[in-house]
């Protein structure tokens, strides 16, 4: 197995050349010589079924794997009766896009402090997603489907790596999404070597296990950030802010690892996935040749 490669939604190029919709994402995505595509429901299911179900088609027909992410709404933590059963519609909303798009991974926010400790704040989030986790598995809800929290860039968001692989931990259903770019973020530009990222995937490891970290969900672009973590995503031209894909690719060859790697840069998402894929493909052509 190796690592696939992808966008989070359409890059500044596919609408200059003249596309228009996440239809046409499929061949013009395929021809880019990329593998996989993130839809994002950020803003809320803006979606029919049936069109959802005709995307699907589609990029199954260009053997392109969808994924979705969740609405940025979602606050496990919440305090708000009203606001925490929405947080619970759209991750049961999304299932059912994920279903109509023939995908298995769905991407979502954990939470925010809001008004409670962080402590709270996180135990909260935690016996949340580990509840609702285990009874959308026993209606059977999550067969072939992974539930895919994400770390967080900003300072009073719930989304650590270690906290999100301790919420992971809770159900096999749970995958973890490592948004590194959030991650350098937060923790004001820590990841610069191989080491770095080895240290991450091993805390996964010992968490979780092998298996789940081995095909865990990757976002990936270099982000600004100040000293309450991330301000904006930026792209690979970018020379200040990193983190650089060379170090986790390094780590991931050395590991063993075979993620789907999604690219969020500002408006170069395809053409920086496929940079990455470049790169991930020459290193482990060197590495096989030793």
């Amino acid at each position: 197995m190796k690592a696939l490669f992808g966008p989070a939604g359409n890059s500044d190029s596919f609408y200059a050349e003249g596309n228009d919709g996440t239809l046409a994402a499929a061949k013009w995505v395929k021809e880019k010589g990329l593998d996989i595509y993130e839809y994002s429901f950020g803003r809320g299911y803006r979606m029919s079924f049936e069109t959802a179900r005709q995307i699907g088609q589609e990029f199954e027909r260009q053997g392109i794997e969808l994924s979705i992410h969740a609405p940025y709404f979602i606050n496990f933590a919440s305090q708000d009766s009203e606001l925490l059963a929405k947080t619970y519609g759209y991750i049961t909303t999304g299932l059912k896009f994920l279903k109509e798009f023939k995908g298995s991974r769905l991407v979502f926010h954990p939470g925010s402090e809001g008004n409670l400790s962080r402590e709270q704040a996180f135990l909260l989030t935690k016996s949340r997603i580990g509840e609702l986790a285990d009874n959308l598995e026993k209606q059977g809800l999550l067969e072939g489907v992974y539930l895919c929290p994400e770390t967080m860039g900003k300072t009073k968001q719930i989304g650590t790596y270690e906290e999100i692989l301790q919420i992971c931990a809770q159900n096999s259903h749970l995958l973890p999404t490592f948004d590194f770019g959030h991650i350098n973020a937060l923790t004001q530009g820590s990841l610069k070597t191989k080491d770095d990222f080895v240290k991450i995937f091993a805390r996964s490891i010992e968490l979780i296990g092998r298996e789940r970290t081995e095909k865990c969900h990757i976002h990936f672009s270099k982000i600004e950030y100040g000293s309450k973590g991330e301000i904006r995503h930026l792209t690979f031209e970018d020379e200040l802010y990193g983190p650089d894909f060379q170090p986790l690719c390094d780590a991931l060859i050395s590991l063993g690892l075979s993620p789907h790697i999604i690219c969020e840069s500002s408006g170069k998402m395809a053409e920086d996935a496929l940079e990455m894929k470049e790169i991930y493909q020459k290193t482990l052509g060197k590495k096989s040749k030793l």
